[in-house]
């Protein structure tokens, strides 16, 4: 019987997911080395990062363009090539969309796909699918305090909620509740695509520029890389200045450099508006454990982030400024985070379908 699809649930084991698929002699199958090497991958709205796991550990593999595959099934083929063609029989698959059954549609690219169908085609006998900052939120309590820069507040307070967001393509969003036994329950968020709530009148000429282009504007539309070229073509057309904006990369690295006042005050106001959406989530979940920072851009900025706006935006809030001001916000410097909750999630699965 062929099996294997993978919805996220709050449960125990983090996930819901119909046991691996058996060939006829399932202890063959499923037992000692044959479980290795497994194949974990992390796809984002730009680029589908993969790695192979053996008991030995997580070794990248390679870091493809979306937009050069037209499918996910293409590029994991081109990933497995570039490996050796090793046999790979269980998968863990870290992607940026919602993940609510069989059918699988990016919010970012174009890329969709069937769970069952992509197994059966790559002749797995596992393939389980989460969302990708579910997977990044699973990471998190075996991430090394070298990997992670604190930005101010105190200490994390033990056995607490603790948030998590981040932007990249889009922005991220998601968090860990303390469970029964000392386990983490993750949640599986689209926190990203709430609205986004200006703090003073000049956030609200950018929120009007938005709306004016997009009708509803979600954090995301301002907290992304598309977000960055949006504030920037914003403060161009107030001064009377309609070039395209630069691509995102090319904004950062202008600030980081201090070469272009513009890219300087674009970062400047995206990191203060991240202030604001990162406060509202601390406040959301009590995420007295800390708030985690991720994704594709902010681990970039180092040293300017840190002396950005966020920090005082975060701790702006008003009767709860006191409140914010003892939670601690990290940012993830880990080069790999999503593959050690994405092998972890895995891990969990087959052990659950797989002991005596």
């Amino acid at each position: 019987m062929r099996t294997g699809a993978a919805e996220v649930e709050q449960s125990p084991e983090s996930l819901r997911a119909s046991p691996p698929r058996r060939a006829s002699a399932p202890s063959d199958r499923l037992s000692g080395t044959d479980i290795f090497p497994r194949l974990l991958a992390d796809i984002g709205g730009t680029n589908a990062r993969f790695a192979l796991q053996t008991p030995e550990g997580i070794a990248p593999i390679v870091t493809l363009a979306c937009a050069d595959f037209p499918t996910l099934q293409d590029a994991i083929a081109q990933a497995l090539k570039r490996a050796g063609a090793p046999t790979v029989r269980h998968a863990a698959i870290a992607i940026a969309t919602p993940v609510q059954g069989d059918a699988v549609r990016m919010t970012n690219h174009h890329w969709a796909f069937s769970i069952a169908a992509l197994r059966d085609a790559m002749d797995w006998d596992t393939l389980l699918v989460l969302n990708d900052f579910t997977a990044l939120a699973l990471a998190l309590p075996d991430l090394p305090p070298g990997h992670l820069q604190q930005i101010g507040g105190g200490a994390a307070v033990a056995d607490t909620a603790i948030a998590l967001l981040g932007p990249g393509t889009g922005l991220g969003v998601s968090g860990l509740i303390p469970g029964p036994g000392g386990i983490w329950l993750p949640l599986s968020s689209e926190g990203g695509h709430v609205s986004h709530a200006p703090f003073d009148d000049h956030e609200i000429d950018l929120w009007r520029y938005a709306r004016g282009r997009f009708g509803h504007v979600s954090v995301e539309r301002l907290l992304s890389g598309p977000g960055l070229q949006l504030i920037h073509a914003w403060l161009g057309e107030e001064v009377g200045q309609t070039a395209p904006p630069p691509s995102p990369a090319d904004i950062t690295a202008r600030a980081l450099q201090g070469s272009d006042a513009r890219c300087a005050q674009t970062v400047d106001l995206f990191c203060a508006l991240l202030g604001t959406v990162a406060a509202n989530l601390a406040i959301t979940l009590g995420a007295t454990g800390g708030v985690f920072i991720g994704g594709g851009i902010v681990p970039r900025l180092g040293a300017l982030f840190a002396a950005s706006g966020f920090r005082a935006r975060f701790e702006n809030k008003g009767r709860f400024s006191g409140y914010l001001a003892r939670i601690p916000v990290f940012v993830i410097h880990h080069p790999d985070p999503a593959f050690l909750g994405a092998a972890k999630a895995l891990e969990h699965h087959l052990a659950r379908f797989t002991s005596p």
